[in-house]
Protein backbone atom coordinates (compact mmCIF):
# COMPACT_ATOMS: atom_id res chain seq x y z
CA UNK A 1 0.00 0.00 0.00
CA UNK A 2 1.52 3.18 -0.92
CA UNK A 3 1.55 5.80 2.06
CA UNK A 4 -1.43 8.24 2.06
CA UNK A 5 -0.71 11.87 3.01
CA UNK A 6 -3.25 13.09 5.64
CA UNK A 7 -3.27 16.58 6.57
CA UNK A 8 -4.15 16.81 10.47
CA UNK A 9 -4.78 19.78 12.71
CA UNK A 10 -1.95 21.84 10.34
CA UNK A 11 0.70 19.13 10.69
CA UNK A 12 1.27 16.68 7.75
CA UNK A 13 1.77 12.97 9.17
CA UNK A 14 2.51 10.23 6.48
CA UNK A 15 0.99 6.82 7.91
CA UNK A 16 3.14 4.17 5.64
CA UNK A 17 3.48 0.12 5.02
CA UNK A 18 0.55 -2.18 4.90
CA UNK A 19 1.21 -3.83 7.89
CA UNK A 20 -0.24 -2.42 11.11
CA UNK A 21 2.57 -2.59 13.36
CA UNK A 22 4.39 -0.49 11.21
CA UNK A 23 1.23 2.10 10.45
CA UNK A 24 1.04 5.16 12.32
CA UNK A 25 -2.42 6.36 13.75
CA UNK A 26 -4.11 9.38 12.55
CA UNK A 27 -6.93 11.11 14.18
CA UNK A 28 -8.78 13.99 14.07
CA UNK A 29 -9.41 17.05 16.45
CA UNK A 30 -6.55 16.87 18.28
CA UNK A 31 -5.53 20.19 17.76
CA UNK A 32 -6.27 22.72 21.18
CA UNK A 33 -6.50 26.02 20.34
CA UNK A 34 -4.48 27.50 23.36
CA UNK A 35 -1.66 30.99 22.91
CA UNK A 36 1.38 27.72 23.97
CA UNK A 37 0.05 25.59 21.55
CA UNK A 38 0.19 28.14 18.64
CA UNK A 39 3.18 30.54 19.97
CA UNK A 40 5.77 28.82 17.59
CA UNK A 41 3.94 27.31 14.95
CA UNK A 42 6.75 26.19 11.93
CA UNK A 43 5.48 26.87 8.62
CA UNK A 44 5.41 24.48 6.23
CA UNK A 45 4.22 22.40 9.04
CA UNK A 46 7.09 19.37 9.78
CA UNK A 47 6.44 15.98 7.95
CA UNK A 48 5.93 13.15 10.21
CA UNK A 49 6.42 9.05 8.77
CA UNK A 50 6.20 5.79 10.10
CA UNK A 51 8.96 4.35 9.58
CA UNK A 52 10.59 0.90 10.52
CA UNK A 53 12.66 0.28 13.82
CA UNK A 54 16.56 0.75 13.56
CA UNK A 55 19.44 -1.37 13.94
CA UNK A 56 20.44 -1.76 17.78
CA UNK A 57 16.49 -0.78 18.71
CA UNK A 58 15.50 -4.32 19.58
CA UNK A 59 13.01 -5.14 22.44
CA UNK A 60 11.86 -1.34 22.68
CA UNK A 61 8.41 -0.69 22.92
CA UNK A 62 7.87 2.12 21.04
CA UNK A 63 6.65 3.43 17.75
CA UNK A 64 9.20 4.74 15.09
CA UNK A 65 9.11 7.95 12.70
CA UNK A 66 10.68 10.55 10.89
CA UNK A 67 10.27 14.12 10.70
CA UNK A 68 11.09 16.35 8.07
CA UNK A 69 11.37 19.75 7.45
CA UNK A 70 12.45 22.26 4.22
CA UNK A 71 16.49 22.45 4.70
CA UNK A 72 16.23 20.80 7.78
CA UNK A 73 16.88 17.20 7.00
CA UNK A 74 15.01 13.94 8.04
CA UNK A 75 15.21 13.04 12.50
CA UNK A 76 14.48 9.75 13.78
CA UNK A 77 12.17 9.26 16.43
CA UNK A 78 10.67 7.10 19.10
CA UNK A 79 7.50 7.36 20.74
CA UNK A 80 6.70 5.93 24.01
CA UNK A 81 2.97 5.83 25.13
CA UNK A 82 1.43 5.59 28.01
CA UNK A 83 -1.25 3.41 28.97
CA UNK A 84 -4.55 4.88 29.67
CA UNK A 85 -6.77 7.48 27.47
CA UNK A 86 -5.27 10.08 25.37
CA UNK A 87 -5.04 12.75 25.00
CA UNK A 88 -1.42 13.05 26.97
CA UNK A 89 0.71 15.25 28.03
CA UNK A 90 4.07 14.96 26.38
CA UNK A 91 7.73 15.63 26.74
CA UNK A 92 10.36 15.97 24.10
CA UNK A 93 14.29 14.59 24.84
CA UNK A 94 17.28 16.17 23.13
CA UNK A 95 20.44 14.25 23.09
CA UNK A 96 24.11 15.16 24.18
CA UNK A 97 27.12 15.64 21.93
CA UNK A 98 27.46 12.19 22.07
CA UNK A 99 24.86 11.77 19.92
CA UNK A 100 21.59 10.21 19.77
CA UNK A 101 21.31 6.86 21.42
CA UNK A 102 19.40 3.48 22.67
CA UNK A 103 19.67 5.32 26.49
CA UNK A 104 17.40 8.18 25.46
CA UNK A 105 14.76 6.11 24.20
CA UNK A 106 14.66 3.53 26.95
CA UNK A 107 14.38 6.91 29.34
CA UNK A 108 11.34 8.18 27.33
CA UNK A 109 10.42 4.56 27.89
CA UNK A 110 10.34 5.16 31.53
CA UNK A 111 9.16 8.37 31.44
CA UNK A 112 6.17 7.14 29.63
CA UNK A 113 4.85 4.80 32.33
CA UNK A 114 4.06 7.97 34.39
CA UNK A 115 1.57 8.72 32.17
CA UNK A 116 3.39 11.14 29.96
CA UNK A 117 3.58 10.56 25.66
CA UNK A 118 7.97 11.20 25.54
CA UNK A 119 9.79 11.11 22.42
CA UNK A 120 13.41 10.91 22.44
CA UNK A 121 14.38 11.99 19.16
CA UNK A 122 17.69 12.38 17.17
CA UNK A 123 18.07 16.26 16.43
CA UNK A 124 21.42 15.95 15.06
CA UNK A 125 23.53 13.12 13.22
CA UNK A 126 26.63 11.41 14.52
CA UNK A 127 28.27 12.51 17.60
CA UNK A 128 31.70 12.28 19.59
CA UNK A 129 33.29 13.54 22.48
CA UNK A 130 34.10 11.45 26.03
CA UNK A 131 30.36 10.45 26.63
CA UNK A 132 30.60 8.30 23.92
CA UNK A 133 31.38 5.54 26.17
CA UNK A 134 28.10 5.69 27.92
CA UNK A 135 25.96 5.35 25.41
CA UNK A 136 24.92 2.52 22.45
CA UNK A 137 24.39 4.54 19.29
CA UNK A 138 21.76 4.39 16.90
CA UNK A 139 22.42 6.08 13.67
CA UNK A 140 20.40 8.80 11.98
CA UNK A 141 22.55 10.16 9.46
CA UNK A 142 19.84 12.47 7.61
CA UNK A 143 19.31 14.81 10.54
CA UNK A 144 20.91 17.94 10.65
CA UNK A 145 24.55 18.51 11.52
CA UNK A 146 25.88 19.03 15.02
CA UNK A 147 25.42 23.03 15.35
CA UNK A 148 25.95 24.65 19.05
CA UNK A 149 23.02 24.33 20.74
CA UNK A 150 22.67 28.00 20.96
CA UNK A 151 22.09 28.83 17.35
CA UNK A 152 19.67 29.69 15.25
CA UNK A 153 19.68 26.52 13.38
CA UNK A 154 19.74 24.90 16.53
CA UNK A 155 16.30 26.61 17.55
CA UNK A 156 14.70 25.82 14.71
CA UNK A 157 15.35 22.35 14.97
CA UNK A 158 13.91 21.66 18.19
CA UNK A 159 10.88 24.05 16.84
CA UNK A 160 9.91 21.78 14.35
CA UNK A 161 10.29 18.78 16.58
CA UNK A 162 8.06 20.17 19.38
CA UNK A 163 5.48 21.31 16.76
CA UNK A 164 5.47 17.56 15.52
CA UNK A 165 5.06 16.27 18.72
CA UNK A 166 2.69 18.90 19.68
CA UNK A 167 0.50 17.70 16.97
CA UNK A 168 0.87 13.52 17.44
CA UNK A 169 -2.62 12.43 17.30
CA UNK A 170 -2.19 10.96 21.30
CA UNK A 171 -0.66 14.37 22.77
CA UNK A 172 -1.79 17.24 24.26
CA UNK A 173 -0.92 20.52 21.95
CA UNK A 174 -0.92 22.81 25.47
CA UNK A 175 1.16 20.04 27.66
CA UNK A 176 4.62 19.93 26.23
CA UNK A 177 7.88 20.15 28.10
CA UNK A 178 11.58 19.73 26.70
CA UNK A 179 14.21 17.00 28.88
CA UNK A 180 17.85 17.83 27.60
CA UNK A 181 21.24 16.46 28.52
CA UNK A 182 24.24 18.83 27.99
CA UNK A 183 24.36 19.96 24.18
CA UNK A 184 20.58 18.99 24.32
CA UNK A 185 19.64 20.86 27.56
CA UNK A 186 21.54 24.12 26.28
CA UNK A 187 19.09 23.51 22.87
CA UNK A 188 15.98 23.24 25.07
CA UNK A 189 16.95 26.49 27.81
CA UNK A 190 17.97 28.37 24.21
CA UNK A 191 14.36 27.53 22.63
CA UNK A 192 13.07 28.68 25.76
CA UNK A 193 14.61 31.55 26.38
CA UNK A 194 14.02 32.79 22.57
CA UNK A 195 9.89 32.38 22.65
CA UNK A 196 9.37 29.01 22.26
CA UNK A 197 6.80 28.00 24.13
CA UNK A 198 7.25 25.04 26.55
CA UNK A 199 4.83 24.33 29.64
CA UNK A 200 8.57 22.73 31.36
CA UNK A 201 11.90 22.40 31.35
CA UNK A 202 13.77 19.50 32.47
CA UNK A 203 18.26 20.38 32.09
CA UNK A 204 20.30 17.33 32.88
CA UNK A 205 23.92 18.16 32.75
CA UNK A 206 23.67 21.19 30.93
CA UNK A 207 26.05 23.95 30.47
CA UNK A 208 25.20 27.97 32.02
CA UNK A 209 27.68 30.48 29.99
CA UNK A 210 27.60 33.38 32.04
CA UNK A 211 25.78 35.07 29.17
CA UNK A 212 22.58 33.33 29.82
CA UNK A 213 22.27 35.04 33.42
CA UNK A 214 20.87 38.42 31.66
CA UNK A 215 18.50 36.62 30.20
CA UNK A 216 16.71 34.68 32.89
CA UNK A 217 13.82 37.02 32.97
CA UNK A 218 12.90 35.70 29.34
CA UNK A 219 12.06 32.43 31.38
CA UNK A 220 8.98 31.85 32.37
CA UNK A 221 8.82 28.19 32.14
CA UNK A 222 9.26 25.97 35.79
CA UNK A 223 12.50 24.54 35.56
CA UNK A 224 14.43 21.55 37.07
CA UNK A 225 17.55 21.43 36.96
CA UNK A 226 19.84 17.97 37.42
CA UNK A 227 23.26 18.08 38.18
CA UNK A 228 26.65 16.21 39.27
CA UNK A 229 29.33 17.42 41.65
CA UNK A 230 31.90 16.18 39.92
CA UNK A 231 30.79 16.79 35.93
CA UNK A 232 33.93 17.49 33.97
CA UNK A 233 35.65 17.49 30.70
CA UNK A 234 36.85 13.43 31.56
CA UNK A 235 32.84 11.94 30.71
CA UNK A 236 31.72 14.68 28.78
CA UNK A 237 31.51 18.05 30.02
CA UNK A 238 32.89 21.16 29.42
CA UNK A 239 33.86 24.74 31.30
CA UNK A 240 30.43 25.51 30.76
CA UNK A 241 29.11 22.22 32.62
CA UNK A 242 31.16 23.49 35.69
CA UNK A 243 29.01 22.98 38.96
CA UNK A 244 29.66 26.67 40.22
CA UNK A 245 28.30 27.72 36.83
CA UNK A 246 24.98 25.80 37.31
CA UNK A 247 24.68 27.01 40.69
CA UNK A 248 25.27 30.68 39.58
CA UNK A 249 22.33 30.12 36.76
CA UNK A 250 19.98 27.96 39.92
CA UNK A 251 20.56 31.02 41.78
CA UNK A 252 19.82 34.09 39.00
CA UNK A 253 16.52 32.03 38.66
CA UNK A 254 15.38 32.23 42.65
CA UNK A 255 16.19 35.90 42.34
CA UNK A 256 14.63 36.38 39.39
CA UNK A 257 11.25 34.88 40.97
CA UNK A 258 11.22 32.05 38.65
CA UNK A 259 9.98 28.25 39.60
CA UNK A 260 12.82 26.40 39.52
CA UNK A 261 13.75 22.82 41.17
CA UNK A 262 17.35 21.56 41.92
CA UNK A 263 19.14 18.54 42.73
CA UNK A 264 23.10 18.61 42.88
CA UNK A 265 24.73 15.06 42.63
CA UNK A 266 27.77 14.82 44.83
CA UNK A 267 29.25 12.21 43.30
CA UNK A 268 27.50 12.92 39.72
CA UNK A 269 29.37 12.78 36.92
CA UNK A 270 28.32 14.74 33.38
CA UNK A 271 27.09 11.29 32.33
CA UNK A 272 26.10 9.87 35.76
CA UNK A 273 22.46 9.95 34.45
CA UNK A 274 23.94 6.99 32.06
CA UNK A 275 27.32 5.42 34.40
CA UNK A 276 25.17 5.59 37.87
CA UNK A 277 22.24 3.38 38.19
CA UNK A 278 21.39 4.81 41.44
CA UNK A 279 21.28 8.45 39.71
CA UNK A 280 19.37 7.38 37.07
CA UNK A 281 16.14 5.96 38.82
CA UNK A 282 16.53 8.87 41.18
CA UNK A 283 16.58 11.37 38.64
CA UNK A 284 13.66 9.47 36.49
CA UNK A 285 11.01 9.56 39.97
CA UNK A 286 12.31 13.28 39.95
CA UNK A 287 11.34 14.17 36.26
CA UNK A 288 7.92 12.07 36.71
CA UNK A 289 7.35 13.90 39.94
CA UNK A 290 8.32 17.47 38.33
CA UNK A 291 5.88 16.87 35.31
CA UNK A 292 3.12 15.63 37.26
CA UNK A 293 2.96 18.92 39.29
CA UNK A 294 3.91 21.30 36.49
CA UNK A 295 0.87 19.24 34.44
CA UNK A 296 -1.39 19.31 36.95
CA UNK A 297 -1.13 23.27 37.38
Amino acid sequence: MRPHLLLVAGITLLAAGPSPSNQFPVSRGQMHSTPQATAATVSPAPVVTAVAAPPGSDGLVVRWVSVSAPDLGTMLAAIATPAGRPPFPSVLLLHGTHGFAREYVELAVELSRGGVLAVAACWFSGGGGEGTRFITPVACPDAPPLTPAGTDSARRTVDVLIQAVRHLPDARADHAALFGHSRGGGAALNYALTGGAVSALVLDSTGYPGELLQQVPRLHAPVLMLHGLRDSPADGGSAVTDPKMARSFEAALRNAGKTVEAKFYSAGTHNGIFASRAQRTDELQRIGAFLRRTFSN
